[in-house]
């Protein structure tokens, strides 16, 4: 079943919510992340936890001993063995996209996916977080960057809904636009 974002986003929150009470958002995030990575190396725990003939206490049960296994916080054992007794352990990895979009959003930061045809350097990964916090209003901007040996040069950053295109792909697109526009 593909995970509805609609409902990654109330467990995301409720849990985000939980963790800030008890102070672990930081905690809850990172063995989130452990939970939703260790989920992803193996699928075959999705397809148990898919099966219609296995009981919800059988897969609280699992959830508890995968948690336990991986020793985190008694808050996110807890969170995955409800999150499995609900049939949505599919919605693990969406859980955890929401969960870190909310820790984000608290803390201030942002992540910009950076396409570009070659490896960043140092000074260049510098330049363009400055430049992407500076018209983000001055957020703490987290790249991912993606080698993209399509492109020609430049880059292309995506920050939720907004597109920095700075590619000679693009460049050259929109020269080709003007020039045919006349």
């Amino acid at each position: 079943m593909k995970a509805s974002p609609g409902v990654a986003r109330s467990y995301g929150k409720a849990l985000f919510e939980l963790a800030r009470e008890r102070n672990q958002v930081d905690v809850i995030a990172r063995e989130l992340e452990a939970l939703a990575a260790q989920f992803a190396r193996e699928p075959g725990l999705y397809a148990l936890f898919a099966r219609p003939w296995v009981t919800a206490a059988a897969k609280r049960n699992i959830a508890i001993e995968i948690a336990t296994r991986l020793q985190v916080s008694k808050l996110a054992r807890d969170f995955l063995a409800l999150v499995a007794a609900q049939g949505r352990a599919d919605h693990l990895e969406a859980i955890a996209a929401a969960y870190r979009e909310l820790h984000d959003e608290a803390e201030g930061r942002v992540r910009a996916r950076v396409r570009t045809a070659v490896p960043l350097s140092d000074a260049d990964r510098s330049a363009l977080t400055g430049r992407l916090s500076h018209v983000l209003g001055g957020k703490q901007v987290i790249l991912e960057e993606i080698a993209d040996r399509e492109l020609l040069g430049g880059f292309v950053a995506e920050v939720g809904s907004l597109l920095v295109d700075a590619s000679l792909d693009g460049q050259l697109a929109r020269m080709h636009r003007r020039l045919a526009q006349g």
